[in-house]
């Protein structure tokens, strides 16, 4: 297949690793690499994305493409709309003004966001939810994160929406690393499932995953955890549900791997709780691993097309 003669290069900036892609003007990656997360003194450098987007425009070159625009996915409070990463713990950095940085290193237009409203704008373009006007993407994993569209619109407020995952789902649950109790990670989140499994029971586990699978053989305290972190995701995707009425739910990152295990009861749960209100159809996510930098290749072109 011929390389389009333009592309952009598309980043989803992890604190372990970091992946990255050439993708054409369908979003759909061309040529990926991924790389270990660079720091000094605790703080990701600034400069290995610049260096990235200079291995990626060189290798464009090679396939005789021209590079015309860069977007970011970035953990923490991502301001969008300035370009300005408020904070975040994984990369520790505060008020970094990732946008102006970048374009005067590199001269390439471009756009950053939240990873996982990156990863909701290619679920709601290109996904689970595509072409659907009120929608909601919440990856489940190590945290927990929600994108919003309503009405066709993406909801940001200056960067502040979506965290989700310190939604109250009882505030007498336990402590969560935010500094609040009861959290909806406190329950739900995968690093949550295997700790608290390892809370009743003494024996360390393998993460979420193992837990799933005690679950499938019968354990009964890994029962008691799961239908903890169902009742919790039931609770706030309720909030969610009452406030801005999404007509899909999409469910992903690593604990959706649990596939129906996860969405039966959660859809049982939820529909229980709903008497007048919308009933959102809930589904696994479409694009998985690759949301992130599908997600951030649409920002790139947005940046070509102000």
């Amino acid at each position: 297949m011929q390389t389009p003669a333009d592309l952009a290069v598309a980043i989803d900036l992890g604190g372990t690793s970091i992946k990255a892609a050439l993708a054409d003007a369908t979003a759909t990656p061309v040529h990926t690499v991924r790389v270990p997360t660079r720091r000094r003194d605790g703080v990701v450098e600034v400069e290995q994305l610049a260096e990235l987007v200079d291995l990626l425009s060189e290798h464009a070159a090679t396939l005789g493409a021209t590079v015309r625009g860069l977007g970011i996915a970035v953990p923490g409070i991502v301001d969008g709309e300035r370009g300005v990463v408020r904070f975040t713990a994984n990369l520790g950095w505060r008020d970094v003004a990732l946008r102006d940085v970048l374009a005067a290193r590199t001269g390439l237009p471009m756009r950053i966001e939240h990873d996982v409203r990156t990863g909701g704008l290619a679920e709601f373009t290109l996904g689970a939810a595509a072409g659907v006007r009120n929608a909601m993407f919440m990856p489940v994993g190590t945290g927990i994160a929600a994108a919003f569209r309503v009405d066709g619109h993406d909801l940001t407020a200056d960067g502040y929406a979506g965290e989700i995952g310190h939604a109250i789902a009882d505030p007498d649950g336990p402590a969560c690393g935010c500094g609040a109790r009861g959290c909806l990670e406190a329950f739900a989140s995968a690093s949550a499932i295997a700790r608290r499994y390892t809370e009743r029971t003494g024996e360390a586990v393998d993460g979420a995953a193992e837990v799933v699978a005690r679950l499938r053989a019968g354990d009964a305290i890994a029962q008691r955890i799961w239908d903890d972190a169902i009742a919790a995701l039931a609770t706030v995707l309720t909030t969610a549900v009452v406030l801005l009425a999404p007509e899909v739910i999409v469910i992903g990152g690593g604990l959706a791997e649990a596939g129906e295990l996860l969405l039966a009861p959660l859809r049982t749960e939820l529909t229980a709780r709903l008497t007048f209100h919308r009933r959102p159809r809930l589904v696994p996510a479409f694009l998985g691993d690759n949301a992130g930098c599908i997600g951030a290749a649409l920002l790139a072109w947005r940046a070509t097309h102000p």
